[in-house]
């Protein structure tokens, strides 16, 4: 049975450390640019190359994240960064942008790219899609379950996330932070927005859904099922956690080590007490077995929460302005993190007893009290969310060392031969013709003892041959020279090990610019709005109600959207579509005439490129597009089309929001209208449709005011969005656009 990569996240040097020495298979860091974790530490460009020597010595794989989506004046910079990854030696990119991996596949063919998850890999075709890039992995959507996982019938490495963070959107489809706070998660600035407090509407009164984070997930954790995840035949298990402590990588990347190796040499699978409860001290919002195992009818969210929960160790029993006071039912140490109720949190700098006198430990059954410096006027329970002494035991670990084979010829008459083998490297050393001792010769078992000397390097010994009659005088400097200068040459060899060759080519994007009839095309949500849209002199009309499409596609120039998440994709040949996701442009309606939209975030000319080998009837430019960004792609406009005017998406969640907060049989009906509302009022329509939930934005994308400039730029179309307006509304603004 193949014995999967376990893939550790790295925010920093000592996190990585900690992930090497606890036995993972690979890391992920990202670099100072394009990676999805714009605020962890990240790696200088130095460090990149430390990191890459340090893991490859340990025969440890790296790959470093570039997967933002890229604006075009962004290219060049992309592009060196790109090459000095590849002659750092780092064994692959992972990475979202369509244009990105097209850039890398052209310019620097060997190296190796994987799709993140930001790119939306859900389905079999899009999968298919990515490989055809050049892409050699997947890193497969966490909404799939382990079925839909093993049913992907692609040659293609996939690897799936097993433990930490979910994000409640489909990955690489969130525009929350962007449009909610000005910074993009598709740019790696997320805020969040999913772990904040919002209120749930119902026809704009709040319900009581029994807690405050509606859109906050539970930490994954499938340590239980991984011989599950093993006998599926997936090639890497991801652990998240790049902005998470050194102890919390060091400890999770050990347990998802030892429990996929007990699997694979005894067939079970024990998790004790003890380790899942040291794992929810190091991080955990309560866990869940996720989407892989179809843990979504059970309580897969925790709206009560978004922090780190930790463990509850105590009771309250009493606070004033000085002090608080709680009987402990564990441990509690001097140095330990402690959070009352999942709101104040605070390190315990002074331990009393109740005696008041100053301790620096306390026992279970004991009365615990700490100074009040954060204010806590009342609270039930309290959680330990940083124990100093898991964190020491994690610290104190046996550090990984590398196997290797040592080989020795001391035969008089014949030079001294030392080789050390590891894997595939056999390094030799000789010295000195050997001659007869005269009183004491060197015995075998004083040899191995020399050579058995690898303290404070990175490897120790498996086996090792000495060949001697022991009627040899071997000089022992020699013996230990030899032996070092072996090790130091096998260090090297390791540290710079090429995985794949440097080779750069040329790459330029064709320029398309060509003269096209400027377009006017608009999305309706419904027939009112349609009726509306057709007196004016609109070019094409898009809708995602099929029905709507179907019954008006002779009469208009009308294109059915697809959506985002599609399932069952419809039998239509010579249809007009609008694809939302990378499966529909290459697989399922290939043979239409179709559109790609907004949606497939495309930013750049290389994205362009690359769609544009589908032929394509038009390309839709991100709603993260800017007029900046528009006027560099000067270049390439006469097929692509702009948004500029609609309410974005902000999120496409596979968590049934309204079903799962509200109880009412007729929960679903059209005089239910949900939204959420943060903490500043704003609100957020909260919509159902094809399986799907949306969140959609408070306010309205509008670029009306800069058609002309649009216009100016040689752009072949523009797009209207109506999502919820009136025929006065639509009224006004069409009567703006065609007369303005």
């Amino acid at each position: 049975m193949k014995r999967p990569e376990v893939l550790s996240p790295c925010g920093d040097m000592e996190c990585l450390k900690a992930a090497v020495y606890n036995g993972c298979d690979a890391v992920y860091l990202g670099g100072e640019s394009f990676g999805a974790r714009k605020f962890a530490k990240n790696f200088s460009r130095d460090e990149i190359v430390e990191a890459a020597r340090f893991c490859h010595l340990y025969g440890v794989r790296v790959y470093v994240t570039v997967n933002t989506v890229v604006y075009e004046d962004e290219i060049d910079k992309l592009i060196d960064y790109v090459r000095f990854l590849h002659k750092s030696n780092v064994d692959a990119l992972i990475v979202q942008d369509l244009g990105v991996m097209n850039i890398i596949r052209h310019k620097f063919p060997n190296m190796e790219i994987h799709a993140s998850t930001q790119a939306h890999n859900y389905d079999k075709y899009g999968i298919e899609a990515i490989k055809n890039i050049g892409c050699k992995r997947v890193v497969l959507a966490r909404e799939l379950t382990l079925d839909e996982v093993k049913n992907i019938k692609v040659d293609i490495e996939k690897e799936v996330f097993v433990h930490g963070a979910l994000c409640l959107c489909y990955s690489g489809n969130c525009l929350f932070s962007a449009f909610a706070n000005n910074r993009s998660g598709n740019r790696g600035e997320c805020v969040g927005s999913c772990r904040m407090k919002y209120k749930f509407l119902q026809n704009n009164k709040e319900l009581d859904i029994g807690g405050e984070y509606p859109l906050s997930m539970k930490s994954l954790c499938t340590l239980p099922l991984i011989n599950k995840l093993i006998d599926a035949g997936i090639d890497s298990f991801k652990i998240e956690g790049r902005m998470k402590s050194k102890e919390y990588v060091g400890y999770i990347t050990r347990l998802y080590r030892e429990k996929i190796d007990e699997y694979l040499t005894n067939k079970t699978v024990t998790v004790t007490k003890e380790e899942v409860e040291n794992m929810m001290k190091l991080y955990n919002r309560e866990f869940t077995l996720g989407y892989l195992f179809n843990d979504i009818t059970s309580d897969h969210m925790n709206i009560k929460s978004s922090n780190h929960m930790g463990v509850i160790i105590g009771d309250m029993l009493y606070s004033d302005k000085k002090i608080i006071k709680f009987r402990l039912r564990s441990d509690l140490y001097q140095e330990d993190g402690i959070r009352f109720d999942n709101k104040d949190g605070m390190i315990v700098n002074k331990l009393y007893n109740e005696k008041m006198l100053l301790v620096n430990h306390l026992s279970k059954g004991d009365i615990a009290i700490v100074d009040n410096k954060i204010g806590l006027d009342h609270a039930l329970i309290v959680r330990k969310t940083i124990d100093t002494k898991l964190n020491d035991a994690i610290n104190n670990y046996e550090k990984k060392k590398v196997p290797v084979s040592i080989k020795c010829d001391a035969l008089v008459g014949k030079e001294l031969s030392v080789s050390v083998i590891c894997d595939d490297i056999k390094i030799t050393k000789t010295g000195a013709i050997l001659e007869k001792a005269d009183k004491a010769p060197t015995s075998k078992d004083r040899i191995i003892e020399q050579l058995s000397k690898l303290g404070g390097t990175a490897f120790t010994l498996d086996d090792i041959k000495v060949n001697t009659k022991e009627d040899a005088f071997v000089p022992i400097k020699l013996l230990n020279d030899l032996r070092r200068e072996c090790i130091n040459e096998l260090t090297s060899t390791r540290e710079n090990s090429i995985p794949h060759e440097f080779k750069e080519c040329d790459y330029v994007v064709e320029k398309n610019n060509k003269k096209n009839k400027f377009n006017i095309n608009v999305l309706v949500s419904n027939e009112e709005q349609l009726n509306e849209v057709v007196k004016y002199k609109v070019d094409n009309i898009y809708t995602s109600d099929f029905e709507l499409y179907e019954k008006y596609k002779k009469k208009y120039n009308m294109y059915y959207r697809t959506d985002r998440v599609e399932k069952d994709f419809k039998e239509l040949k010579k249809e007009n579509i609008l694809a939302t996701n990378l499966s529909a442009v290459y697989k399922y309606y290939k043979n239409n005439n179709v559109i790609s939209d907004s949606y497939l975030n495309v930013l750049n000319s290389s994205a362009i490129e690359y769609l544009n080998t589908y032929k394509l009837d038009r390309i839709t430019l991100s709603y993260e597009n800017t007029l900046d960004n528009l006027k560099e792609l000067k270049d390439y406009l006469s097929n692509i089309e702009v948004i500029v005017y609609g309410t974005p998406e902000l999120m496409v969640m596979k968590h049934d929001l309204i079903d799962y907060n509200v109880h009412t049989n007729d929960k679903f009906k059209e005089f239910y209208k949900y939204s959420i509302e943060g903490i500043n009022k704003d609100r957020y329509k909260v919509i159902k449709e094809n399986d799907n939930t949306y969140i959609y934005d408070k306010n309205k994308y509008n670029l009306i005011d800069k058609i002309d400039y649009i216009k100016s730029l040689k752009v072949g179309s523009i797009r209207l969005e109506f999502f919820d307006e009136d025929k006065s509304t639509i009224n006004s603004i069409l009567k703006e656009v065609f007369n303005g």
